[in-house]
């Protein structure tokens, strides 16, 4: 029997110029497209590619946003069941993921179990949200010697990581940006501070200032602080 194939496939941070050239054929190629979907229905990696797919099977699941690690395992066996039972049809699954599928992906849980199953899989990189970030704002991550950060600003451990050298990526701020925002005050680093909060989508905002901040942001906001200004 010949087995298919699962690819996880970055489609970038929200702007649809970005998508890599791999990135299309993989989706052009595959047999059904994997879209994460938010309760809401929302569906932000699919708005990014919806147009290059128009001809596909579309499989649509469901990814919770939660910290029950229980709940969140039972969810990704249930998703892989249902492409474990399309892979055994010989059948293609390319998995879209926003950003990078290497840099806290929620897909990269479903991605070991198929691996663990006896299936291929294979992951397809893409432009990261803090690269399109700190390009959007026109200023580099780091330059020579300076060490990148990557941060998850809704988890413990922040105020640590940011007394360290070098440049600070906070991902993920979302509802506890403000409280992010009085560390990074406590801290004397507000001024070395900016976000960009659904950076390359229509609802794009650029925060230079983070004082304005409003009390709570969206899950794909991006905060880079500097060392150096």
């Amino acid at each position: 029997m010949i087995k298919g194939k699962l690819y996880g496939v970055g489609v970038g941070p929200g702007d649809k110029e970005l998508i890599t050239l791999k990135a299309l054929r993989i989706l052009k190629e595959a047999d059904i497209i994997a879209v994460p979907q938010m309760k809401s229905g929302e569906r932000t990696a699919f708005n990014i590619i919806e147009e290059y797919v128009k001809d596909k099977e579309i499989m649509n699941c469901y990814m919770p946003m939660s910290k029950n690690f229980d709940e969140l395992q039972k969810n990704y066996n249930k998703i892989a069941d249902i492409i474990e039972d399309k892979l055994n049809m010989g059948r293609n699954v390319a998995f879209i993921t926003l950003g990078d599928p290497t840099v806290y992906s929620t897909y990269m849980q479903i991605n070991s179990i198929i691996l663990k199953r006896g299936y291929e899989t294979e992951l397809v990189p893409a432009v990261t949200s803090f690269c399109a970030a700190s390009a959007k704002l026109n200023m580099s991550l780091c330059e020579r010697d300076e060490p990148l950060i990557i941060l998850p600003a809704s988890y413990e451990g922040v105020r640590e990581g940011l007394k360290l050298k070098g440049t600070k990526v906070l991902m993920k701020a979302n509802r506890a940006v403000i409280e992010v925002r009085n560390i990074l005050r406590e801290e004397n680093l507000i001024d070395k501070s900016v976000m960009v909060e659904c950076c390359g989508m229509k609802n794009e905002k650029i925060y230079r200032n983070l004082n304005n901040l409003d009390e709570k942001s969206s899950y794909f906001s991006v905060i880079i602080v500097k060392d150096k200004n």
